[in-house]
């Protein structure tokens, strides 16, 4: 059994999208973070960066003590070899589903989180710094428009833990100054990983929790 501690955000809906393709059994610990709850001791003591999502595998495959993984790409990279599932084991697969995860962590959450902040939650509205986020967002948006013109997926022709990192931070395009005409790759991309029950199991639980 896997603890999840969650919060409907895009970074907490990678996890819920793997733990629903794999078909772990897991339960919901909601972490809500707009009443703080990601500063508790309980939760720091397994996540130190008071960030969520994080998750405790009460049967981790060494067989020992119960494990927590904190930061979402490193959950996902632990749940991908815990499975054998979306992570090729073979070198040059493995590399390539690698590079994408790791640009999604540095590139595409960071700076779509500052678009956010900026253009939807800051107290004051500062020309620049939304001008400057909704402009990388949309150079960001092309690098994936690039990679899905010759590929179905972002490591090649299957599903993997790259496409579940990216793919939540993509569906608020629209908040995010985009036009997704401007991408159809990445539009044929989105409708394909929110065409799979997975997806929809794993977005349905978000809404449950929002409620």
């Amino acid at each position: 059994m896997i603890d999840l501690h969650y919060w409907p955000t895009p970074n907490g809906h990678k996890i819920t999208l793997f733990l629903e393709e794999a078909g772990l059994p897991y339960t919901i610990h909601p972490v809500n973070i707009g009443a703080g709850n990601q500063f508790k001791p309980a939760f720091l003591a397994i996540s130190p960066n008071n960030k969520m999502p994080a998750i405790v595998d009460h049967a981790p495959a060494d067989g020992g003590a119960p494990l927590s993984v904190f930061e979402s790409g490193a959950i996902l990279v632990y749940l991908a070899d815990k499975t054998g599932q979306f992570f090729s084991k073979e070198l040059r697969q493995r590399t390539v589903i690698s590079e994408w995860l790791f640009w999604q962590m540095g590139g595409l959450g960071p700076m779509l989180g500052q678009n956010h902040h900026f253009a939807l939650y800051a107290p004051e509205k500062i020309p620049y710094a939304i001008d400057r986020y909704r402009k990388e967002t949309h150079r960001l948006y092309g690098v994936l428009e690039k990679r899905l013109t010759d590929h179905a997926f972002l490591g090649g022709a299957d599903y993997s833990i790259a496409d579940m990192a990216s793919y939540p931070w993509t569906l608020n395009w629209k908040n995010q100054g985009i036009d997704l005409n401007d991408f159809p790759n990445l539009a044929r991309w989105q409708e394909a990983i929110g065409a799979r029950p997975a997806t929809a199991r794993a977005l349905a639980k978000a809404e449950t929790i929002r409620k």
